[in-house]
């Protein structure tokens, strides 16, 4: 498996729209901007999002995407399967005929390998990633804080 732009991208346009949405949408150029990733890019894997599901869009002035359900409920492997990436790591896409037309020695241990990526991935969603980036953000904090004590003087 080889995870292209198009699937980290998919990944972290999703984040960006769970953290900054709320109640309203967010456009597409205010993640472009964030993220530096082109408008049209987003668009066309805004456009796969949205076809299954992932994402609703909202027409009119203020416009724009959000999440369509909660983002404990959006995995990513959810998002890289709607982006039509695959998770497959062997080299004959699944269909055992790696070698020859037939099916290599280590083929069963590539299928393993692709499906424990996607249970990985399916286990993870948007919601936790959006957590686990709050909790390492505080503790950046309060790693700033300890070393602008330490630093202080003693009065």
């Amino acid at each position: 498996m080889r995870l292209t732009t198009k699937g980290r991208y998919a990944v972290t346009a999703m984040l960006d729209l769970a953290i900054n949405s709320g109640d309203h949408p967010v456009n597409l150029s205010d993640i472009s901007e964030r993220q530096a990733i082109s408008l049209s890019y987003l668009e066309q894997l805004f456009s796969k999002l949205r076809r299954e599901n992932l994402v609703k869009s909202v027409r009119g002035p203020g416009g724009g995407y959000q999440l369509n359900g909660s983002s404990r409920e959006i995995s990513v492997a959810n998002i890289i399967e709607a982006v039509n990436e695959s998770m497959d790591v062997t080299r004959c896409e699944g269909r055992a005929n790696c070698h020859d037309g037939k099916q290599c020695l280590t083929h069963n241990l590539w299928i393993d390998l692709s499906d424990r990526i996607y249970s990985f991935l399916d286990n993870i969603t948007i919601g936790e990633l959006i957590e686990q980036n709050q909790k390492q953000a505080e503790k950046r904090l309060l790693e700033k804080e300890l070393q602008n004590i330490e630093l202080s003087p003693i009065k």
